[in-house]
């Protein structure tokens, strides 16, 4: 049996007369008439009460009917979410970024629009360490990163700028430079820093590094922290100063302010994703980026 043959008899099932389905066909009356019978020989049931000229469902005819009806809806209903399928229109992605990524606008801006333009993608967010979202892109257990550079990798990964962050001082509220000025990393020299460990970090770390080298001194740790979060409300504790992204001027917890870094580094933020990405839902994803 094939799905025409049920076609062909919801037609006459619903016509009542041969000729009028096979009109609605566009097919002959006479194939018509023979597929009926071969459907019936098929499955051993008489479908069709034959008066001479007339035609009225048997009742094994109008319950096959019903279930005919419900097959073909749901052969539509399938076909129609495979090219939603095919179209990224359905499915699933799982996107990765980074603490401070998440404070970004047009980190944010981006999953809004997808979001909006693609309503029934179930969109799952991951936060990690750069390193650690690196290497969830290579094993595949997520589909795209927002992260920041550099960061290995190595064979198979492509990445797509979307920004860069000038870098910003937080301070304790009652520091001595919390003035509206913006502050040189010269300025910073004798102060106690909160950082992020290199290993989670590398770009940060060393770029914070390299830069007070390059500005007269060795940083003064005096305290690591796992995320920049941790980082500001330590800073907030009087612990110590950080150099952050611009983003984190949003988390605003009490005893912090923020100032400008004068000819501070700025840090990237983009995408990274695999060169070899099929899935429709990923490559729209990259598609609707600013």
């Amino acid at each position: 049996m094939e799905l025409r043959h049920l076609r062909y008899f919801v037609a006459v099932a619903e016509e009542l007369h041969m000729t009028r389905a096979a009109e609605r066909l566009g097919i002959a009356q006479p194939p018509l008439s023979q597929q009926i019978q071969a459907l019936e020989r098929e499955i051993g049931v008489t479908l069709f009460h034959r008066i001479k000229r007339h035609i009225e469902l048997t009742d094994a005819g109008k319950l096959f009917l019903e279930e005919a009806r419900r097959i073909l809806i749901g052969v539509e209903a399938a076909v129609g979410r495979a090219r939603r399928a095919q179209d990224g229109e359905i499915g699933r992605i799982r996107v990765g970024l980074t603490e401070s990524a998440s404070f970004n606008s047009i980190v944010t801006g981006a999953l809004r629009a997808y979001r909006a333009a693609f309503p029934d993608i179930e969109l799952t967010l991951e936060e990690k360490h750069t390193t650690e979202l690196a290497e969830s892109l290579r094993d595949g257990t997520i589909d795209a990163a927002f992260l920041r550079p550099p960061f290995s990798a190595g064979d198979g990964l492509d990445f797509r700028l979307l920004t860069s962050e000038s870098m910003i001082v937080a301070l304790p509220a009652g520091h001595g430079l919390a003035t509206e000025r913006p502050i040189t990393l010269s300025e910073l020299a004798a102060e106690t820093f909160i950082l992020y460990p290199r290993s989670a970090r590398p770009g940060l770390s060393d770029m914070i590094a390299a830069a007070c080298a390059q500005a007269g001194f060795t940083i003064k740790l005096g305290q690591q922290a796992p995320q920049l979060s941790a980082a500001i409300n330590l800073v907030a504790a009087g612990m110590g100063i950080s150099v952050v992204p611009q983003s984190m001027r949003q988390m605003q917890p009490r005893g912090v302010v923020y100032r400008a870094l004068k000819g501070g580094p700025t840090v990237a933020l983009g995408l990274a994703y695999r060169k070899d990405e099929r899935a429709r839902t990923v490559l729209n994803f990259i598609a609707q980026l600013p």
